[in-house]
């Protein structure tokens, strides 16, 4: 039995320490500038991976001292994490596949188009309820204005590897307008204007930019869908841990129940 225990405490312990990525993702993708700006997606990794920490600790306090109850409460828990870890990474998933993006003539970045991305994205992110909020929150933050202290010159500004945020519409015209570049977030005598809406949209007020621009909310999306990809990265190999740790966990479990029953039957027998 003891050995049992000593297997099941170890690999608690394990599950614990698989708790530091999932909490570390959460605060790395709450500390993004645009998830500053977007509640409703911003803490449930950091709670996910701090209900895993709690519920490992217990496990393994139950194991190291054999409370049989405590043991059970942690398998269930642990049970109904993994569920909603695995739950989480599908919708995730499936909600970040498609990227909405396409080639730019003579550019090597890409731009965004919101049609382009999943129908939830658009209508929980970025819909015209949400959107007053996040448009005067990403005007408070340093995402467009930093851009002027980075990229001195046109070329390097071109040449250079800009975030979906402040490449699609936020923090410039979208290409096809034809904007002469002056500085990162100043742009003038657009060649075709009516190109694309969002063409009428830009301002050079530094309060205002794109913030308006439908581009700009295709730019979050796509802000969005590169952390999410990067973040599910760790995520999938502490799923995959914690799936292994916890079957393993399961029939250690089931052998110490077994030990201990035939210690009991020993001792009715003699």
């Amino acid at each position: 039995m003891a050995l049992s225990n000593n297997l099941t405490a170890i690999l608690n312990l394990i599950a614990f320490l698989c708790s530091v990525p999932i909490i570390a993702s959460g605060i790395w993708l709450a500390a993004q500038p645009d998830n500053e700006c977007i509640h409703l997606i911003r803490w449930p990794v950091v709670l996910l991976g701090l209900l895993v920490l709690v519920v490992s600790l217990t496990g393994f306090v139950g194991a190291y001292w054999y409370k049989e109850t405590l043991l059970a409460f942690y398998l269930c828990c642990m049970a109904i994490l993994i569920a909603l870890l695995l739950i989480l990474l599908v919708f995730a998933f499936v909600v970040t596949r498609p990227d909405g993006s396409y080639d730019v003539p003579g550019r090597g970045d890409r731009e965004f188009r919101i049609q382009g991305f999943s129908p939830w994205l658009r209508s929980h992110i970025v819909n015209s309820k949400n959107w007053g909020a996040i448009r005067a929150c990403l005007a408070e933050t340093d995402v467009c204005s930093r851009l002027t202290s980075r990229y001195l010159s046109a070329d390097q500004f071109f040449a250079g590897h800009i975030s979906p945020l402040q490449q699609s519409g936020c923090c410039k015209p979208p290409t096809a307008c034809g904007y002469s570049y002056v500085n990162p977030t100043l742009w003038e005598n657009p060649a075709n204007p009516t190109a694309d809406p969002d063409c009428y949209n830009w301002s050079n007020d530094q309060n205002q930019l794109c913030y308006n621009c439908s581009s700009c909310r295709a730019g979050l999306l796509g802000n969005l869908r590169k952390e999410w990809r990067k973040a599910n990265t760790f995520l999938i190999v502490a799923a995959v841990v914690l799936i292994v740790v916890y079957v393993v966990g399961c029939c250690a479990f089931k052998n110490a129940q077994t030990e201990d029953l035939f210690a009991r039957y020993k001792q009715g027998w003699a």
